[in-house]
């Protein structure tokens, strides 16, 4: 069995080689994505996209994060796992986010946590980073800020965005955060912040000049045919394999050639004489 990656090794890790991050939803996928080497797992709110099929991250809730992160821990034994706060699980006190990171925690099964913002959440990882739970930062492009965004939209396009997003990962790093996610970003100044930071940093539509890079597991799968974001590589195009498996089944119950011979068991009776 691989060692397991802890937090101090992860921070060892800046500079000595990429960080491969990749996120999903269930135990199935964890196992494998562990069998494949992957260093850490994330269960996002972006589950709100993908498995529900929400527009945005905005209705995912507490339950449904710690569903999902407790599937995801059983599929892993060494890689790192981390669960997102869902929007509103953090930011009406701090008394909240500390019992909602305890859930994910305990319930959930997660060994740190995700939350968005900068400087004007620095003060809660400072406090969560105190109490034991670790917490990987998250600026940029920000998911659960949609609406205030106006969508999923470029960040840090003016020297004074600029600034404000250099100040807000030296806050996340003075706070205690073990890591922060650059989403969004010109690659030019992620590859700044990333030097200016002694923690890693993962990046998403961030240029290759981050310590680490995530992407959605179904998404780089080619799961969805109609989402072709720029930041997005397709390792395969599954929905069309997907579609062909399925059609070839149907194709065969209908014709009657499935299940055959050898996908049953025979009755072997004997006379009653």
């Amino acid at each position: 069995m691989a060692e397991k990656l802890t937090i101090p090794k992860i921070k060892k890790r800046k500079g000595q080689g990429a960080l491969v991050v990749v996120t999903c939803y269930d135990a199935t996928f964890a196992r494998l994505l562990e069998q494949a080497g992957v260093d850490l797992v994330l269960v996002g709110d972006s589950l709100g996209n993908v498995i529900q099929g929400h527009a945005n991250t905005i209705p995912v809730t507490m339950d449904e994060m710690v569903y999902h992160c407790r599937c995801v821990a059983r599929g892993l034994s060494a890689t790192h796992l981390v669960g997102d706060l869902p929007f509103m699980s953090y930011q009406a006190s701090e008394e909240q986010a500390i019992l909602n990171a305890g859930r994910l925690m305990k319930e959930g099964c997660v060994e740190s946590v995700k939350l968005e913002g900068g400087r004007r959440h620095a003060a809660l990882v400072g406090r969560l980073t105190e109490i034991g739970v670790p917490v990987m930062g998250h600026i940029g492009l920000t998911p659960q800020s949609f609406h205030g965004f106006g969508g999923y939209k470029l960040q840090g396009k003016t020297l004074a965005a600029e600034k404000a997003l250099k100040e807000d990962a030296r806050l996340l790093q003075e706070a205690g955060a073990y890591s922060i996610v650059l989403e969004g970003l010109p690659g030019d100044l992620a590859g700044e912040l990333t030097e200016s930071l002694s923690i890693p940093t993962i990046g998403i539509g961030a240029g290759p000049h981050c310590d680490g890079q995530v992407l959605v597991l179904y998404d780089l799968l080619g799961l969805d045919e109609r989402f072709n974001p720029r930041f997005l590589k397709k390792y395969l195009n599954l929905s069309q394999e997907v579609l062909g498996a399925v059609a070839a089944f149907g194709a065969e119950v209908r014709q009657g050639t499935f299940p055959g011979p050898e996908h049953y068991l025979h009755s072997a009776r004997k006379s009653d004489e």
